[in-house]
């Protein structure tokens, strides 16, 4: 009895043991955070340094010769810019909140058990994610049967449903009990109800998780504009950066053709790499800050998404 309490003892564990195991998990994390967060101060500090400087040193952590020409470059125009970052915008608003309401309508649909075609709608919804038309199926339905070019359709409707997302929106919705579904049609709530006040108040995890990732599909989504919009005033910010970017190396190609005739101007002073780095922080900045409001949210969703059939 005496050599069992010893052990006892000395298996416990003590405040100065939690404060120790504390301060190694916070520095561990901290290391991390420290090594995922230095490639982004390079982009900050590249996007702040001049051409010439990038092109003869490379990267660094601090900026070497201190240039906005990049920002200059990006904002020449700043109207079109706003103009392609309210088209994001808006798209990101309109296109994640469509595909919340869209994708958590048919998740609760295919999680009734009173909803007999279930498991075949769920089957024709996870074969979708095995095979596919293909972009040129896909390019003619857009362009020739639904006539969506110069539409914001085109940018609307590819992303608005997600068959991963409608999985982990239906895994959480199959956690609620259904004798709370059950308590509330006695209550005389129908289908609709059920959904929107009692569904998805309990899924906020599951929607902040969906939202994040529909947010950031939009917001990065530069494919959609390339094969249908033709008018630059419809790019959204992912195209028309883009566009940017191969014109300034279309006109450093020409520059450099012009060089070899004997022109005196030269190329290296035009911004490129400093422009993509410039148009990296701009396009990043927004959902950067929009993510730590659904972070809380974040892990719990993904869990739940990845534990559950």
């Amino acid at each position: 009895m005496k050599s069992s309490a010893k052990t006892a003892s000395k298996n416990k564990i003590t405040g100065a043991d939690v404060i120790a195991l504390n301060i190694i998990a916070y520095a561990f994390c901290a290391l991390i955070a420290l090594v995922c967060l230095i490639p982004f101060v390079m982009v900050v500090s590249g996007s702040l340094s001049s051409e010439r400087a990038i092109t003869e040193n490379g990267f660094s952590i601090l900026p070497q010769e201190f240039s906005t020409e990049a920002y200059k470059t990006v904002f020449k125009d700043p109207w079109v810019v706003v103009r392609a970052y309210a088209t994001t915008i808006c798209l990101t608003i309109v296109g994640t909140f469509t595909g919340l309401i869209i994708q958590t309508m048919t998740a609760y649909v295919l999680t009734r058990k009173t909803f007999g075609w279930r498991r075949y709608f769920s089957f024709f919804f996870y074969f979708t994610m095995l095979f596919s038309g293909g972009l040129v199926p896909t390019y003619v339905l857009y362009t020739n049967t639904l006539k969506l070019t110069n539409n914001y359709l085109a940018l609307l409707l590819p992303l608005v449903f997600g068959v991963y997302n409608l999985l982990v929106m239906k895994s959480y919705i199959q956690g609620i009990p259904d004798s709370l579904i059950d308590a509330a049609k006695m209550d005389g709530c129908g289908e609709f109800r059920i959904l929107f006040q009692i569904v998805m108040p309990l899924v906020k995890p599951a929607l902040a998780t969906i939202g994040l990732f529909t947010a950031l599909a939009y917001w990065n989504d530069w494919n959609s504009a390339m094969l249908y919009i033709r008018d630059e005033k419809m790019y959204p910010l992912q195209y028309f950066l883009y566009q940017q970017v191969n014109n300034i190396e279309g006109y450093k190609k020409l520059i450099a053709s012009n060089l070899v005739s004997g022109d005196v101007i030269s190329a290296v002073s035009l911004p490129t790499q400093t422009l993509k780095l410039a148009l990296t922080c701009v396009v990043t900045g927004p959902i950067v800050l929009a993510f730590p409001i659904a972070q809380r949210y974040f892990v719990q969703g993904i869990t739940i998404g990845a534990v559950k059939g």
